[in-house]
């Protein structure tokens, strides 16, 4: 029997139904929907009036004033009359890290010269009555010799610590007498005294640096037993004290105000009272 119009149409709608599922399938997975493709717009200014009020911010710490630092300097008594070293007959300088004296004192030296010089550390040291032995670069003390003579004449000394600041250890007697004696004659041109004392830059030395040190004016060359730096006393013992006799180490640095501070604390803890080095030697 010949298909009529009715059976084509019924024919064609199954064929149909049957071919749509493998259609489907041959076009790979289900695709996975993210929402629709639709640029963001950029969020509105809030106006001034919806701001949050934004976090207050940490206050700078306060500059710490020249009165502050006397107000928190400990007040000591008189220093022990002090014992001169008896310093052997040599041809070379003696060599110490610390004064030899059972004396309950400390001693305060501070180095260089180059880097920083504010004005306040000369009152400090004027006004609190501060010992020191100032280790100078000659270069250093010619540039800001008024400086370091407001120090002198606070009660502080100038001590020799080379022309250039180089390590002498393992240079030639020629060069290290042109570096300690080169710088003694300035210091001595400036500030009316030829140094008795002297250190070698970094500590480091031989026994040609001893020896050139004796023949430029110095009895004595100094390591030392502490150290400070921003405020902070490092021991080189494992006793965390300052023992009779110690010598601290700071330098011309933008924190001396605290490493001043800071030793004077450390020695009054320790029950001692800071005297000047050259009292003792030099």
């Amino acid at each position: 029997m010949a298909p009529t119009p009715v059976r084509r149409a019924i024919a064609v709608f199954l064929l149909t139904a049957l071919l749509a599922p493998a259609a489907c399938k041959s076009a790979g997975p289900d695709p996975i929907f993210a929402g629709p493709d639709v640029s963001p717009t950029p969020s509105a200014s809030p106006s001034p009036s919806a701001s949050p009020s934004p976090s207050a911010s940490p206050s700078p710490p306060a500059v710490k004033s020249l009165q502050w630092y006397l107000d928190k300097a400990p007040k000591f008594g008189p220093a022990p009359a002090p014992h001169r070293v008896k310093v052997p007959e040599s041809a070379s300088a003696m060599w110490l890290f610390k004064v030899p004296t059972t004396n309950k004192v400390a001693f305060i030296t501070i180095d260089d010269g180059a880097l920083s010089r504010k004005p306040e550390v000369i009152e400090f040291i004027r006004q609190a009555k501060i010992p020191v032995t100032m280790f100078l670069n000659s270069p250093a003390a010619t540039k800001y010799t008024a400086y370091f003579k407001a120090i002198q004449e606070a009660g502080g000394m100038v001590e020799n610590h080379t022309i250039t600041h180089t390590s002498l250890k393992g240079k030639s007697y020629d060069f290290q007498k042109k570096e300690i004696c080169g710088s003694a004659d300035k210091l001595e041109q400036l500030f009316g005294r030829r140094p008795t004392l002297f250190r070698p830059p970094f500590g480091n030395k031989d026994a040609t640096t001893l020896k050139a040190a004796h023949d430029c004016g110095a009895q004595a060359a100094f390591f030392w037993t502490q150290t400070v730096d921003k405020g902070i006393v490092r021991y080189q013992t494992a006793k965390k004290v300052v023992q009779p006799g110690d010598v601290l180490l700071m330098h011309f640095r933008p924190a001396l105000m605290d490493d001043l501070l800071g030793a004077l604390n450390a020695i009054y803890k320790s029950g001692l009272t800071p005297a000047l080095l050259e009292d003792y030697i030099g």
